[in-house]
């Protein structure tokens, strides 16, 4: 055999061993792809989940231009797709930056430059586990409540009878209307493991349904003439209207034993 020959064998083998062990190492990558899983919190103004996915192309801008170390990518073996950017808030959430520097450096939109209002971001929801929440054990804490930068809005405190004493419970309780998911609660939380915890809204919030009507939410002709207050509503009555039974009619028959 040639020495060209075998040489040309050699470089063949090798390239098949290459493209072999390549292929190997993708069908493991998609395999992790495939199991990541949607609980990640991802910056401020970030686009639906498959938009997100994409439009960002993994080049870690946001991460670099976070002030506070927030951010960071997913590495492989993860259980985020890879390069990923998000954050954990027990470790470092997010301090809601009012000039958003992570969406400005962001290069092709996955986070939506229509954020103008840090205010109006939403990561994620906040939800209180009940049964470690300090607060609802009767204790004094409200430090999730003191905590968030969006005080009285996000986060209000209800009293409940504490039913042993007549001292007052002071209960959290998390509004989606204003909660941003920064996280800075979870972060503030003195339970071992954090009693609040800040998920996507799609594994929090159900639907009520288009074909409920709310009608006290509503303003149009049918509820215009809705009366909050409860007073009866007044109702025209003919003038010609018999007022008695008529003598003969079903009416007079229905009221005759009485």
């Amino acid at each position: 055999m040639s020495a060209n020959r075998r040489d040309f064998l050699v470089r063949l083998m090798q390239g098949a061993t290459l493209a072999s062990t390549g292929g190997l190492g993708w069908a493991y990558l998609l395999r992790q792809e495939a199991r990541a899983q949607p609980f990640a919190l991802r910056p401020p103004g970030a686009l639906p989940d498959d938009d997100f996915n994409a439009a960002c192309i993994k080049c870690g801008q946001c991460v670099v231009a976070c002030p506070f170390d927030t951010l960071k990518l997913e590495a492989a073996g993860g259980n985020l797709p890879i390069g990923m950017p998000f954050f954990e808030p027990r470790q470092i959430p997010c301090y809601l930056c009012p000039s958003i520097p992570c969406m400005k450096a962001c290069p092709t939109g996955a986070l939506s430059p229509k954020l103008k209002n840090i205010n109006d971001s939403r990561m994620g929801l906040a939800v209180i586990d009940t049964e470690n929440c300090l607060s609802w054990k009767g204790l004094r804490c409200e430090i999730c409540h003191r905590e968030c930068p969006i005080k009285g809005k996000a986060i209000t405190l209800e009293t409940h009878p504490r039913q042993i004493s007549k001292h007052a419970m002071f209960i959290p309780v998390v509004h989606s209307d204003a909660c941003t998911g920064c996280g800075i609660c979870v972060r503030a939380c003195p339970t071992t493991e954090p009693a609040i915890r800040i998920l996507p809204h799609a594994l929090i919030q159900g639907k009520i349904g288009d074909h409920y009507r709310l009608g006290w939410t509503r303003e149009d002709s049918i509820t215009q003439e809705f009366d909050a207050t409860g007073a009866a509503p007044t109702i025209a009555v003919p003038t010609n209207a018999p007022s008695g039974p008529v003598k003969g009619s079903a009416a007079d028959y229905l009221n005759g034993g009485l």
